[in-house]
Formats: C-alpha cells, structure tokens, sequence
C-alpha cells in the first residue's frame, strides 16, 4: 500500500460490494480495525459506507450492524431500497448506491488527497478519473482471487493503486473469538445485500 503520513484520506464503502467480495474469499470484516488500518496510514478524514435498507420490515437484520457502525467513526448513507419484477416474474429488489457514492467522492475531493473505494464496479471508472484530474489519489480495494474477479479490468487500471483484498485478511478479518465475545454484530448474521445480483463488474 503506497500512503503517506500527511495525506488527508477518505474511506468510500459500497457495503454490499465489499461484503460480496469478503464472503466470496471466505472471511468476515472487522469494521473496528479497518477504521483503525487506515488512520495509521494518514490524517483519515472521513469514512463513508453505503447500504440500501429494506424499510419495509419489521426488523431489519442489517439494523444493528448500520447502527454499530454509525456510532463507532462511520458516516452512514442509506436509502431504501426497490421492488421490482422481472421479466420472469421473480420478485426483486434492487438498491444501488452507486450515485450517492459519486457525489460524496466528487464533493469531499476539495478536501482528500486520497481517495480510497471499496469496491470492483466498472462503472466507477469514470468517477476515479474525474477524481484525478483534481489532484486526489484514488486506490481501489477489491479482489482478483475469487472466480470470478470481482474488480473489473479498466477500474483496477484507472486507478492509481490497487489493493487485493487478500492482503487486508490478516489485518481486518473478524477472529473467530471475536464473533462470540464482540458488541457489534457479526455481518455473517445479516442476509445478503439487497443489491447483490444487480452487480456489473465489467
């Protein structure tokens, strides 16, 4: 990882992504010692995670994860999320947050010297362009070891570094005597993402 001390960074997480691509390589993210990771690499001035929330519900199982992460050093974007039906007539439900990430990386980028997204969509490679054409470092966390690859090609080249998501394990995975004594919930207790199929990784 190329960081340096007086850099001014900001974390950018596309939650249901990340947590796509953490269960596709077997592991469990440790919010607590992500957050800490990066502040030892610089002057952390934001840490933005997006999720779509079914409102619907009574009880929403990613509830108390979105409400651990609130008080412990995360800014929280969420919106609900959509039902639709397909073409085949299967219920759907879709909630993107790819807009909301945009603007928030365009509006902090006066502010950053490097920005750092967490996840694989192609479709932020024009986003991190635009991004350095203002000056700011962008490194791109996701992973190449799962089949298939979860970054798509050009963003991973657009970017100025990129970082496997392997090579965090060790740092940021969740140990297993964590996931019985912790205060903030285990995110294999939640379902899936309601966004995960709607992922383009090309």
């Amino acid at each position: 990882m190329i960081f340096y001390p007086q850099e001014r960074i900001g974390l950018f997480i596309d939650g249901s992504n990340l947590y796509a691509a953490a269960r596709a390589l077997g592991f469990d993210i440790d919010y607590k010692r992500l957050l800490d990771l990066f502040a030892q690499k610089g002057q952390l001035i934001r840490a933005f995670y997006y999720t779509a929330l079914i409102e619907d519900q009574e009880y929403s199982p990613i509830r108390p994860l979105v409400d651990w992460l609130d008080y412990n050093g995360y800014t929280m974007v969420t919106k609900p999320t959509k039902e639709f039906t397909d073409a085949a007539g299967r219920r759907k439900i879709k909630g993107n947050m790819d807009i909301e990430l945009a603007i928030d990386v365009m509006e902090m980028a006066q502010h950053l010297d490097h920005v750092v997204i967490f996840s694989g969509d192609g479709d932020f490679r024009r986003l991190v362009d635009a991004v350095q054409r203002k000056g700011v470092r962008v490194t791109v966390v996701s992973t190449v070891k799962s089949n298939p690859p979860m970054v798509a090609d050009e963003l991973r080249r657009q970017a100025d570094n990129f970082i496997e998501l392997t090579a965090l394990e060790g740092t940021i995975a969740r140990k297993v005597q964590q996931r019985r004594d912790d205060d903030h919930p285990d995110i294999d207790d939640h379902p899936e993402h309601p966004d995960l199929e709607e992922f383009d990784y090309d």
